[in-house]
């Protein structure tokens, strides 16, 4: 098991140019837990993701990891901690699944440092853990959408950080896949105790798969908690504006949305 790593944000203003996204944001990641981000398009869920993997210069405030600015952590060294899998990542063409995952050895090495037998064995493992061993040799662009996730995480994986965040790893994957990568994700963190923050569209799978979930609005807190405690029919319909009825999911005993819409609704 890792040790947990703390990651928040003090008083927190995002934007791109005069578009202000996200002003005056405090938030906490629950150490050690799966951390879902949902939220209407446009909230702001990815733009605070970018922010908390230091690709975004905040406008105010701060993003603190271990309760320190991450600002002032070099790039080699906040990526030995925190891993971050962007939306729709581009691998270079032709590149192999092995030589993908062996990328996440970067931040570990020094200039024209040679691989240890650590870092194969960090490969190694990362390929086993995503049951990508046989494909090592083949082409990342030959492979279907769910190996081509699960060939990204293992490269976060090979990296070694405490903390994981994800923007939306299931986005272009059938439902078979989007459970395969997510079952994938909370092995990871029960396993070796990773902590993992990710972007999701589905607020079931959301439900389902997550400890903790933070609901955005506007880019700010709408609510944050177990499932079990926020998600209901009033959230759904303030953040989504979307009347639903909200029951117990049958297989996992977590909330599920059902959309009321305008058709199909018994009187």
């Amino acid at each position: 098991m890792t040790a947990a790593r703390s990651l928040a944000a003090e008083d927190l203003t995002l934007a791109y140019g005069d578009r202000v996204i996200v002003q005056g944001l405090d938030l906490t990641i629950r150490p050690g837990a799966v951390t879902a981000i949902v939220g209407a398009n446009g909230c702001g869920k990815s733009t605070v993701l970018r922010a908390l993997a230091r690709l975004l210069p905040p406008r105010g405030g701060r993003v603190l990891l271990d309760g320190s600015d991450i600002r002032a952590r070099s790039s080699r060294d906040t990526a030995r901690v925190l891993g971050l899998l962007p939306q729709s990542p581009v691998a270079p063409e032709g590149i192999t699944v092995g030589d993908l995952v062996g990328r996440g050895r970067h931040p570990h090495l020094k200039l024209f440092a040679r691989w240890g037998a650590h870092d194969y064995e960090a490969v190694a493992e990362a390929l086993r853990a995503t049951d990508l061993v046989e494909l090592a040799d083949r082409a990342v662009d030959e492979l279907s959408g769910g190996q081509r996730q699960r060939a990204w995480i293992a490269l976060a994986l090979a990296q070694e950080t405490d903390v994981l965040l994800l923007d939306e790893p299931t986005t272009f994957l059938d439902v078979a896949h989007q459970v395969e990568v997510l079952d994938l994700l909370t092995d990871l963190n029960r396993d070796r105790g990773t902590t993992i923050v990710m972007v999701l569209h589905d607020l079931n799978l959301a439900a389902r798969y997550a400890d903790e979930i933070i609901a955005l609005k506007n880019g700010r807190i709408a609510a944050q908690g177990p499932p079990a405690a926020v998600v209901d029919a009033d959230m759904v319909e303030e953040v989504f504006g979307m009347p639903s009825t909200v029951i117990i999911d049958p297989v996992s005993g977590k909330p599920a949305v059902m959309p009321k819409g305008r058709h199909h609704v018994r009187p």
